[in-house]
């Protein structure tokens, strides 16, 4: 072992035990029972942290290193500006209630769904979290609220007060699950305890309900805007590069009007199919061609959206839609799906507000585990309307494309990969630039290989679904570097992004709740397509094609390039996540020798 690969090891040792609840992510279960300290001292011991390490790291110079070594040195170096920024200008624990709802859910959650231990061992650390829960929240109310210059978010306020209950229920879930369980070794000796510190816990829960409700959602006058200093400071640190809201934005619009081209082209061409004995839209009819390519795309997507299946088996078909998904990438030979467990199962309530689907993976200290793919059902006080409109969005056709997005090859497969990483620090400090960019532009690489081919329906819908990506970053950008309104963001959304009206009414929230995460899913993709064509130009080239660069078409939209000589798509991909999940331009470092 290098001496810097042994400096490391303490980096993470001492990160860990500033961020107990990332290192359970991680697999590193030694401070399973603890909480981060949430006050003064644990900042300034984080900040204290941030620059020793910087002072250390860029002591080790480039000659010394091997080029891994340069790449986890610059890696580590990119987190600790990122952890001072966090501490130091952004500050969400000031202003931002749903943040401690998050952490409390993400310090328990993992503990009962993981079998790493025994469970007697792993309900010994929730019965510790739990009783640290009062203590946790009463940091959480001096924090929030303290910074003079950013006043608490009142969406954030409301939203945390309406997630508590499923922080509640994940307590309550703990005491049945050990209650269950009373007799298998040390559960039972536990159960005493347990059932204090749950009590413990839903007490200090109830009263920092009390004081979201009836004290601070008062003083919530934010509205969790970063503002475009603030955003484009953000920025860098989500992208590790010097991009700007600008360059999105200017990038976004092109491939939204190209996007938004290829759906009227396929809609126009299948609308006897979807909607037959009725005259496609006209001038005449609608008033504009405007109005005529928007009522033509919406429908028809109206239509594709009526296939689906009732709510309560969204699940089912998810798994059902997996298996299909994994079938064609081995008869294809697409790229190497492992038999890694993966568990497709309902949102945990506290996640709920987050997002329709998502993935949920063990990190990479935590070998053999499962991966949970959580699919969200409609909220039970909706409406039927509502309800309808929820499932039009997730029909059929979109859920293959969400299974392909956050199962495989997308997000599953991507963390499987990353987590065989050589690399400790590229497997744990995750770039979600990487993560979701892989994710969109993996699942048009699918389209193109043949996925569903002949079905003109599933394009329609993935265009729409990737034009979700496009219309995410420019609500992201429209909402936190400028002033965007509820109804322009609705606007561009609906009749721009043909969403439904539900999708786009959770979207304007979680763009209000998040801040650049949003945009991260358009740039990673057009990053990685940049990969990729520049690595066709090259196997173009190698190979001797008498046409060289221009053997690599520029796409009409993004990928369909077709065949280049030399290149092996199954190489490609597999040689892209191959290297944990480092941020954009440090795979290009690894991937094209810059």
């Amino acid at each position: 072992m290098s001496q810097f690969c042994d400096r490391v090891d303490v980096f993470l040792d001492e990160f860990f035990h500033l961020f107990p609840v990332a290192a359970t992510a991680t697999g590193m279960h030694a401070v399973d029972g603890e909480w981060p300290d949430l006050g003064r001292a644990g900042r300034e011991a984080r900040l204290a942290f941030a620059d020793r390490w910087e002072v250390e790291l860029r002591g080790f110079a480039d000659g010394d290193l091997t080029p891994d070594e340069r790449i986890d040195r610059d890696l580590l170096r990119s987190e600790l500006a990122a952890l001072r920024f966090d501490e130091t200008e952004l500050r969400e624990d000031a202003w931002d209630a749903l943040g401690y709802v998050y952490l409390l859910g993400g310090g328990i959650f993992p503990l009962l769904a993981r079998e790493f231990a025994p469970l007697a061992t792993r309900l010994a650390s929730v019965a510790s979290r739990l009783e640290g829960v009062p203590a946790v929240l009463a940091a959480a109310r001096d924090e929030l609220g303290s910074l003079a210059v950013r006043p608490p978010s009142r969406l954030h306020t409301e939203m945390a007060i309406k997630q508590l209950p499923g922080i509640v229920s994940l307590v309550e879930d703990a005491v049945a699950q050990a209650e269950a369980a009373a007799d298998q070794p040390g559960v039972a000796e536990i159960l005493p305890r347990l059932r204090a510190a749950a009590t413990t816990a839903v007490m200090g829960i109830g009263e920092f309900e009390v004081f979201l409700r009836d004290d601070l959602l008062s003083r919530s006058s934010g509205d969790g805007r970063l503002g475009s200093e603030l955003f484009a400071r953000k920025l860098r640190h989500t992208f590790r590069s010097d991009i700007t809201s600008d360059t999105i934005m200017a990038q976004a619009l092109v491939e939204y009007e190209a996007v938004r081209a290829e759906m009227i082209r396929i809609a126009r061409e299948t609308w006897d199919q979807w909607v037959p004995g009725e005259p496609l839209p006209s001038i005449v009819s609608e008033g504009s061609q405007e109005a005529v390519d928007s009522r033509t795309v919406a429908v028809v997507t109206a239509a594709i959206g009526r296939a689906h299946h009732p709510a309560a088996e969204l699940v089912e078909y998810c798994r059902e839609s997996y298996r299909g998904i994994v079938e064609f990438c081995r008869s294809h030979d697409v790229i190497t799906v492992p038999d890694e467990p993966l568990e497709i199962e309902w949102t945990p309530p506290f996640l709920r507000e987050f997002a329709g689907a998502m993935l949920d993976s063990p990190g990479p200290l935590d070998k053999g585990q499962k991966t949970f793919y959580f699919m969200t059902p409609p909220p039970e006080d909706w409406t039927p309307v509502q309800v309808d409109s929820y499932l039009a969005e997730e029909n059929d056709r979109q859920i293959d494309l969400t299974t392909i997005h956050e199962g495989s090859p997308g997000h599953y497969l991507q963390l499987v990969y990353s987590n065989r990483c050589p690399s400790l620090a590229r497997a744990v400090f995750q770039s979600g630039v990487f993560a979701e960019g892989w994710a969109v532009y993996v699942t048009q690489v699918m389209m193109d290989l043949g996925f569903h081919a002949g079905d003109p329906a599933l394009m329609l819908i993935h265009w729409k679904f990737y034009l979700r990506a496009i219309t995410n970053a420019m609500i992201d950008i429209g909402i936190h570097s400028g002033s965007m309104t509820e109804s322009a963001a609705m606007h561009l959304m609906v009749n721009g992004g043909f969403q439904e009206e539900s999708e786009a009414r959770k979207k304007w929230d979680r763009a209000r709740l998040t801040s650049t995460q949003l945009s991260t899913y358009f740039v990673g993709s057009m990053e990685m397509w940049k990969l990729e064509r520049e690595h066709r130009i090259r196997a173009a080239v190698d190979s001797g094609d008498a046409r060289g660069a221009a053997a690599v078409p520029d796409p009409r939209v993004v990928g369909g390039f077709g065949e280049t000589p030399g290149f092996n798509y199954k190489a490609h991909l597999e040689s892209v996540i191959a290297h944990g999940s480092p941020p954009i331009p440090l795979i290009r470092r690894i991937l094209m020798g810059e």
